[in-house]
């Protein structure tokens, strides 16, 4: 009982900070807006947007420490560094070739839907629409090849591509977002049901004792 107890309030903890996702997410989708809005032509000023896009995926990965429990604390922070780490890279070789600006892009895309997947079937007996992750995680893993594969040299289509990541990923958080509202509720009530736990007793539920009068 101790033990549940533990694990459902510190879920509860977690998960209280369920809105940084609605606002992380809100800002992907303007972040989409002004890419889709830009006319860029050179390879420097492509390069310049993914480093910034890609940064701010690192930021996004370090703020979700705060809404995370356990290891994945350590699995957020591990993508955090990495994809500000490429973000960098990018920023300061903004003028590389669209092959390169493709292989960084690829790369940022088979982590994070490498991570989609996986949390999407560990969590899918807690999150009612696990699935959506989970096919969030395989179109990103398959736009990652593709980034990588070709773009034809063309700064328009890598535009594009980066413009519809950053719609589609501000729509999955704000996903996320209203899923993880939905656990902290449950957490809070206590019918949450948790893995790798006993389902605690119900008070006055059908225990074969009856609750003194």
């Amino acid at each position: 009982m101790m033990e549940f107890d533990d694990a459902l309030s510190e879920v509860e903890q977690a998960t209280r900070w369920w809105w940084v996702f609605l606002i992380t997410g809100s800002l992907w989708l303007i972040i989409s807006l002004v890419v889709f809005r830009f006319d860029l032509s050179s390879v420097t000023a492509v390069g310049i947007m993914i480093a910034i896009v890609v940064i701010a995926s690192g930021a996004n990965e370090l703020l979700a420490i705060g809404v995370s429990a356990g290891g994945w604390k350590w699995v957020h922070g591990i993508l955090g560094v990495v994809f500000t780490v490429f973000g960098i890279v990018a920023l300061v070789h903004p003028d590389k070739t669209f092959i390169a600006l493709a292989s960084i892009m690829g790369f940022v895309l088979i982590m994070k839907g490498a991570f989609d997947i996986v949390v999407a079937l560990m969590m899918r007996d807690q999150l009612d629409l696990w699935w959506m992750q989970l096919i969030a995680g395989a179109v990103e893993i398959g736009l990652a090849f593709w980034a990588a594969g070709y773009f034809g040299g063309k700064a328009i289509i890598l535009v594009a591509f980066v413009g519809a990541w950053c719609l589609f990923r501000g729509l999955t958080e704000i996903i996320l977002a209203f899923q993880l509202r939905s656990v902290h509720k449950q957490a809070q009530r206590g019918t949450l049901v948790l893995p790798s736990t006993a389902t605690p007793p119900r008070v006055g539920g059908d225990q074969g004792a009856a609750a003194p009068a």
